[in-house]
């Protein structure tokens, strides 16, 4: 069993969680993801690793309520009880001197990127984060990001705080600027292609990942599957990040919308 020590709630439909999972962190590095199941009757969930913490044994999840089982780990409280944690799977954010990176996350999305972030910083990099979303209340982990990045852009589509537009706009700028060696994106699909789209005449280096069509993370449910460079892979064992410029992202989407109306329909039964 793993205790919940921590818990905050970061927007309406979004909530963090800190849990112990000390074998987990043995191994965690960023980019790096989990299976959470809450009990024996629950299905089985993938997370993104946000952040450890190794003198407390914990790793921070956060998580968007989306359905039923999702509702159901928001609704925990501290000292509730998570039954099982595996992990750390996928292949973890490769780290190492860039020299300026910037990190665009979009909703939730920017959770995946915090830990990037600070290896980045560690390891002499410039960061410059982007956090989206489509208005204030949505926008998370602004301080967590400003505490480890040289500079900290927030855009909302509806322009409630920040700069009004999309994490393109405020790329566009970031670009025009100065160099940029390498970026690494992660959010809705439309907003890595629209990133990779922005980044690729200018040939800068553009990692996106690709964690939120994962499932069962084994490889065998081809939930996940997408074409990389022509080539059937799979994001959660092959991934969850990829060359951005090799991604199939139309059939990507096709596929995505596909889901999310099977969900939606789900939903509404």
């Amino acid at each position: 069993m793993h205790r919940i020590v921590e818990k905050k709630q970061l927007a309406d439909t979004i909530t963090l969680l800190k849990v112990e999972a000390p074998l987990v962190i043995r191994e965690a590095r960023a980019g790096q993801f989990v299976i959470v199941r809450l009990d024996e009757f629950a299905e089985r969930i993938p997370l993104t690793i946000c952040d450890t913490d190794r003198s407390r044994g914990t790793i921070t999840l956060i998580i968007q309520q989306l359905g039923r089982s999702t509702k159901d780990l928001c609704a925990l409280k501290a000292g509730n009880s998570i039954q099982d944690i595996l992990g750390p799977l996928g292949n973890p954010t490769e780290i190492e001197k860039f020299g300026t990176v910037v990190i665009t996350g979009g909703g939730v999305g920017a959770a995946e990127l915090y830990t990037a972030a600070k290896a980045l910083k560690e390891n002499g990099n410039k960061v410059i984060a982007i956090i989206g979303a489509r208005n204030k209340d949505l926008i998370i982990l602004e301080d967590e990001f400003k505490a480890v990045a040289d500079e900290v852009l927030i855009t909302t589509d509806d322009g409630s705080y920040g700069m009004k537009g999309l994490v393109t706009d405020a790329l566009k700028k970031i670009i025009a600027g100065q160099t940029v060696n390498r970026i690494i994106c992660c959010g809705p699909i439309p907003m890595m292609k629209a990133v990779t789209g922005t980044a690729r005449p200018y040939n800068i280096p553009t990692i996106v990942s690709l964690n939120a069509i994962l499932l069962d993370a084994t490889g065998m449910c081809a939930t996940c599957r997408c074409t990389i460079e022509g080539k059937v892979r799979f994001s959660c064992v092959d991934g969850p990040e990829f060359d951005g410029y090799k991604v199939d992202f139309d059939e990507l989407m096709v596929r995505n919308n596909r889901f999310l109306e099977e969900e939606k329909r789900a939903l509404e039964t």
